[in-house]
Order: structure tokens, then C-alpha cells, then sequence
């Protein structure tokens, strides 16, 4: 038997999942397929700013119930070895969350029926639809699951040799009591180390009981070395009083205006870390993937029903204007050596440290907020 749907999303992750909710109301038939269970383990810092909780009308006081929510007021940064600088701020600024977590509520807020289990293999036309797996008729793909999402891969997009991709390695755990004793990180201000050569940053983060380390760099170079090394750096400056109870787990994801991947096609679009929307310094990608998603869910909405190539150009024009046109080719201007000795010199001063780093690498204070119609 085959299953019809107008919509279908790939991916139940918080792209999917804010697609499917800001579709909530169009009077279209959504079906989401993820080839996990949820909730499912996902590697990820885990920060979201309250930005993201505001456009998806997240009750803080409910979530925060039944799941981790914790605040931030302040950060301590530094190039890694050097003396830590500290921001503090007097509200708060972003929320630690867990993903298993927040994806589980973002996936049962939604509302839209869900086949867990369902791993996305094959799409071939059948008339003005497509047919998926050879059992499910749908008007529109949606893929939305991240950054090896197989919608793309069947579309015919690869990552170009240019594409800026940013592999990192992380590990998140609950604290013992024993643990919570000899750890010294503050709950309230995430720790940022940026390496040495800039090619990416580690951090350390508590989320009341729950502790998340991790790194990642524009390359694989030698990663797993990288990881050990701040491992052992938090443990020479009694950050840790404890070995890591498991194995780092990998990921990787395409950096914003770094991709080369195709946003749609007929009766196909890519949202969040599909397209490759995270932000550049920080790495983050919830809130550009939960913004796609609602861009998405209003192009979806205006199309009546049509979703060839030139219905669905709105969706890449305004993904454009939001987060910038992509251009693989862009390089630094300044030498590496110089802007090495300049970095680690701004990221000692208290202003930089705050006014760009912070406000602006990692919470994207100068980014306004979505206004959907």
C-alpha cells in the first residue's frame, strides 16, 4: 500500500520538526521520516540564544520542567593556553540545553505524524509527485537531515573540494556526584579556547549535571590529538579532577556562504545543515536551521500548491537575503601568520572579547529577527 502526504520532511531533527510546526495551520498534509527513534543521542554543544526559544514560542517555564534549560549570563574565553577572559552580562543571554532533549520536544510539539525507523532511500517521479521508498506519494520532499542528508546526496548534490567543512568531536555525560565534586566549571559561563593556528575552537559547558566537552576545526588534521590535548588542558588547570568516562563522538557540518550544495529543485527543497547554514566563527547552527525551516514553511505556504523550480526560488532568494549568497571561493585577505599574532592579541582585550566575539560570533546580536507574515 502507499502512503500519500503533500509534504514530506526528511529529518525529525529541529529543522524538520520547525517546518512541520510552522506548517501547522496551512491545511497540508505533513508526514516526517527519520531513520532514528527519538529521543535519539545527538552530538551537539547544545547552546540555543532566546531568540531561538521566541520565534518557536517555547514556554520556558514548561520546558524547563521536564527538561535541562540552563542559563548563561557570562563567558570565559581565550586562545587556548593563554590567560581566560571573562564577559558577564546582566541577564541572560543564551540557555544550555541538551538535544536528545530539545529535538524530542521540538519533534512532539509539531504535531505532524512521524515513521520512526525510516531511512530514505530512493525517490523517483511518478506524474507531478514523487514516490519515495516505492511506498510514499508526495507532492514535496523537504530534507532536512543535516548535514549527510540523503535527499541531497539522491538530488546529485556533493561537497565540493571548496566547501568549508568544519569536523568536530564532543562528548556530553552526567555528572556523578564524585564528578560534580572535582569538575570547577561554572554552569552560568561557557568556556571558549580557540586554537592556536584558528582553525576552529574548543569549549567546555555544564549544564547542571550534565557536562559537555568538546572541538572542531575547518579540517580533520589530526583531530583526535587536538581533543586529547584540551582534555589534558582542563585537567593541568583543575578544570577536571577526572578522566572522561567514554569515547568522543564525531560530526560535521558545511559553514555558512561556504557551500556549493543546490537549495532546490522541482518538488525539492533543503533546510538547515542540509543546506549548510552554520554560523562561521561560532559554529552554531539551531537558530539559522530552525530560521530556513520557518523561511521554508512561509514559501510552502504561497506556493498553491505548486512546487516546481520557479515556485520554490522564493525559498532560495530569501534564504539568500537572510544568511548571504554562498561563495566557496572566499578566502582571507590577510596572511595567516599575521592575522595569528593579531587574533591572539584582540582575544585578550576585554572589549573584542565581548563586543565581537561574544555579541557578535555568538549570539549574533547584530542579526535581526525573523519576521515571517
Amino acid at each position: 500500500m502507499t502512503t500519500e502526504c503533500d509534504v514530506l520532511i526528511v529529518g525529525g531533527g529541529p529543522a524538520g520538526s520547525s517546518l512541520a510546526w510552522g506548517l501547522r495551520k496551512s491545511g497540508l498534509n505533513i508526514l516526517i521520516i527519520d531513520k532514528q527513534s527519538f529521543p535519539r543521542n545527538k552530538v551537539c554543544a547544545g547552546w540555543v540564544t532566546p531568540e531561538v526559544m521566541q520565534i518557536l514560542d517555547v514556554d520556558l517555564d514548561a520546558y524547563a520542567r521536564e527538561n535541562v534549560l540552563q542559563s548563561i549570563d557570562g563567558f570565559l574565553t581565550s586562545s587556548l593556553g593563554d590567560k581566560m577572559v571573562h564577559t558577564h552580562y546582566d541577564d541572560v543571554v543564551s540557555f544550555g540545553i541538551r538535544r536528545s532533549e530539545f529535538d524530542h520536544y521540538l519533534l512532539k510539539r509539531c504535531a505532524a505524524p512521524v515513521i520512526y525507523g525510516k531511512s530514505f532511500k530512493s525517490m523517483k517521479r511518478s506524474g507531478d509527485s514523487w514516490l519515495v521508498n516505492d511506498e510514499i506519494k508526495t507532492r514535496l520532499i523537504i530534507g532536512a537531515g543535516g548535514h549527510f542528508c540523503p535527499v541531497s546526496r539522491l538530488l546529485g548534490t556533493k561537497n565540493g573540494k571548496k566547501d568549508s567543512i568544519v569536523t568536530a568531536q564532543e562528548i556530553e555525560f552526567e555528572l556523578t556526584e564524585e564528578q560534580q565534586q572535582k569538575c570547577s566549571l561554572k554552569a552560568e559561563e561557557p568556556e571558549l579556547y580557540f586554537l592556536k593556528d584558528l582553525s576552529g575552537y574548543a569549549w567546555a559547558f555544564r549544564k547542571g549535571e550534565y557536562i559537555n566537552i568538546g572541538l572542531g576545526r575547518e579540517d580533520n588534521h589530526k583531530l583526535s590529538e587536538h581533543v586529547q590535548d584540551f582534555v589534558e588542558h582542563l585537567k593541568r588547570e583543575g578544570k577536571l579532577g577526572f578522566d572522561l568516562p567514554d569515547r568522543f563522538k564525531g560530526h560535521a557540518y558545511i559553514l555558512q556562504n561556504q557551500s556549493s550544495r543546490k537549495i532546490i529543485d522541482d518538488g525539492v527543497m533543503l533546510i538547515g545543515d542540509a543546506v549548510g547554514l552554520a554560523y562561521p566563527q561560532s559554529g552554531e547552527g539551531i537558530r539559522p536551521a530552525v530560521e530556513s525551516a520557518l523561511i521554508a514553511a512561509d514559501v510552502i505556504k504561497h506556493c498553491d500548491g505548486k512546487y516546481d523550480l520557479s515556485s520554490l526560488a522564493g525559498y532560495r532568494d530569501r534564504l539568500h537575503a537572510r544568511f548571504g549568497t554562498p561563495n566557496p571561493n572566499r578566502r582571507s585577505w590577510m596572511p595567516h601568520r599575521i592575522k595569528q599574532a593579531l587574533a591572539r592579541f584582540l582575544l585578550g582585550n576585554k572589549w573584542f572579547s565581548r563586543r565581537v566575539v561574544i555579541d557578535q560570533w555568538f549570539l549574533q546580536r547584530k542579526q535581526v529577527p525573523l519576521q515571517i507574515e
